[in-house]
């Protein structure tokens, strides 16, 4: 008979990444439960799959970085803007969850104002995700059956927007949320440049980036 062990009996180590299968949507939602909301691992769920990945420090220090450029050029621009951060996102209809590395609600910020719970049968899905490394294919269903309208997708220091259209993601060279910004190509530089630099220099000479790219 097949032997079974409770979540809290996997260790992983940084950069490490473990993959169950034939996981149920109520086993899912145990597991959830197990784990706890204040850890470090990240989930994705998608029709049975289940994969727990511990992030390397390198992947916190661009997901960081990620997120405070877009809230600099959101702020500057003077939008709205609610960041959920690595909340849990799940759809038993869709038997679909995911935790991206950080998401934001632009659009649809208003419907989200003020929820501590959130049902995606009622409520909207982030209107642009971010996203260190994504290469899971379970991960990348996941956000294929959920239709995250954009994800800004990170890979050896490049940004590349991702665009939901008739159920897959393509690539885009601008993006749907920010059209007026060369976001691809003017994070991709500051995170290159960000390698031997303070985050909080990087962040200063982002700011100007974007106001002359604003005209400001």
């Amino acid at each position: 008979m097949p032997v079974k062990i409770a979540i809290a009996q996997i260790h992983l180590d940084l950069g490490q990444k473990v993959r169950l299968d034939q996981i149920s949507w109520q086993e899912f939602e145990r597991i959830l439960e197990d784990l706890g909301e204040h850890r470090h691992s990240h989930i994705a769920y998608y029709r049975g799959v289940l994969e727990i990945g511990m992030p390397l420090p390198e992947h916190e220090r661009a997901k960081v970085l990620i997120g405070d450029f877009l809230k600099i050029i959101l702020d500057e621009l003077g939008l709205e803007w609610e960041s959920l951060g690595s909340t849990t996102f799940k759809n038993h209809k869709m038997l679909a969850g995911i935790e991206p590395d950080d998401c934001f609600y632009i659009k649809n910020c208003a419907a989200i104002v003020g929820k501590k719970r959130l049902d995606l049968n009622i409520d909207p899905v982030p209107d642009l995700a971010i996203e260190v490394d994504l290469t899971s294919q379970t991960k990348i269903s996941a956000y294929e059956s959920l239709a995250i309208p954009e994800i800004w997708r990170i890979k050896n220091n490049q940004l590349e927007i991702n665009l939901f259209r008739d159920g897959k993601y393509i690539y885009s060279a601008t993006s749907e949320s920010l059209p007026f910004i060369p976001v691809s190509v003017g994070i991709s530089q500051f995170l290159e440049n960000s390698k031997n630099a303070p985050m909080s220099s990087i962040r200063k000479e982002f700011r100007l980036w974007v106001q002359k790219q604003c005209g400001i």
